[in-house]
């Protein structure tokens, strides 16, 4: 499994880049991995006010979809529209693939490092 150490991460699998004043946000390799060929990506509202942990998008598989969860309170900014046409970007390389952008209210409080996220996720596979 695949964890950056540069990134910061969250408990349900999303992954977090500080991009300026912005926070890019997608998929890890293993939520990747456990949904599937990803067949759509979508339901993100740019302009959107969300709260840390709420929903903020959604991902969905051939096998599965799932919510995408906000790492922190904030504006959501931009959405990464390659992938209207492409879900499988995410697939293919979903640390390079943000979903969408967000500008956050304050800092973003209880993301992992790479080392505690790698052991969240042993941890949620037994």
């Amino acid at each position: 499994m695949n964890i950056p150490k540069e990134l910061r991460y969250t408990r349900t699998h999303e992954w977090v880049r500080q991009d300026g004043e912005l926070l890019a946000v997608g998929i890890t390799d293993l939520a990747q991995e456990m949904l599937g060929d990803l067949v759509f990506v979508g339901e993100v509202q740019v302009g959107k006010q969300v709260k840390a942990g709420e929903t903020a998008g959604v991902v969905e598989s051939v096998k599965a979809a799932s919510d995408l969860f906000a790492p922190a309170a904030g504006e959501i900014v931009a959405f990464n529209e390659a992938l209207q046409d492409t879900p499988q970007l995410l697939n293919q390389k979903p640390y390079d693939a943000w979903i969408f952008k967000l500008k956050p209210a304050a800092e973003p409080a209880g993301l992992l490092d790479a080392a505690a996220y790698q052991a969240a996720a042993d941890a949620e596979k037994k």
